[in-house]
């Protein structure tokens, strides 16, 4: 996996980094003595995390645990190779763990295959964390990420919430942290392609069909008529007029 690298494609790598860095820092999310649970998808987002949060360990500006965890959801069709997750997570000193669940996409009802699983494995993840004395909980979303969630809860729900840099959970039990919020998808993007992460083995049948493409789709035609609007989004949720609000 490791080989010669470019002087732009390490400026890319410590890019990469230095905004993780920066994002524990503005956003306070990780402190000495913490143990940190990495949420492993096994895509290029969760890759990029383990790596960034081992690397940001070596520093040594803090001294935390972290250990990992993949939940695969028995009745979606997608894979992932855990060999790969295995032996990359052990290239940077980090346990990592799997486990089985069943989320009954089949007898969902009205809701969306996406919602079914993401509900079932975010409660696996909790109970895991809970049970094993993890006091954080670290999951691979993005700039992009915020900013199309922020468009489908205005325009699908009427409100403006999205996916917060840190969130307490259960009387601050737990704690959700975003170490990768301020960098894009094509941050993460290039930072996969230079370490030549695999794609999964097979991907989500349901990729691509929900809401969040259409959010995405909305966001190039935005940033047809003005370049940072991606950007202006993600930085609105932060600079909020409530005088100017109805």
């Amino acid at each position: 996996m490791k080989r010669n690298l470019s002087k732009y494609q390490i400026r890319q790598i410590e890019h990469v980094k230095n905004y993780v860095a920066k994002a524990i820092h503005e956003y306070g999310m990780i402190e000495n003595g913490d143990k940190v649970l990495i949420a492993v998808s096994g895509g290029k987002d969760s890759l990029v995390l383990i790596e960034t949060l081992a690397t940001y360990k070596l520093r040594g500006l803090v001294s935390f645990d972290i250990e990992a965890i993949h939940v695969n959801v028995t009745d979606v069709p997608y894979l992932v190779d855990r060999n790969f997750l295995t032996d990359y997570a052990g290239q940077w000193n980090i346990p990592i763990y799997f486990e089985d669940i069943e989320a009954g996409i089949e007898n969902r009802g009205k809701k969306g295959p996406c919602f079914v699983c993401s509900w079932h494995r975010r409660k696996a993840l909790f109970s895991f964390a809970k049970n094993n004395g993890f006091n954080k909980l670290a999951l691979g979303h993005h700039l992009d990420d915020a900013v199309e969630t922020l468009l489908i809860n205005m325009a699908y729900h009427g409100n403006i919430s999205s996916l917060p840099g840190k969130l307490s959970m259960f009387d601050g039990v737990l704690q959700l942290i975003r170490p990768l919020i301020l960098l894009t998808d094509k941050d993460t993007h290039e930072f996969a392609h230079i370490r030549n992460f695999p794609e999964l083995k097979q991907p989500c049948p349901y990729e691509d069909k929900t809401k969040r493409h259409t959010a995405k789709q909305l966001i190039k035609q935005l940033e047809t008529i003005h370049p940072k609007a991606k950007f202006n989004l993600f930085n609105s949720m932060r600079n909020i007029d409530e005088e100017y609000l109805p």
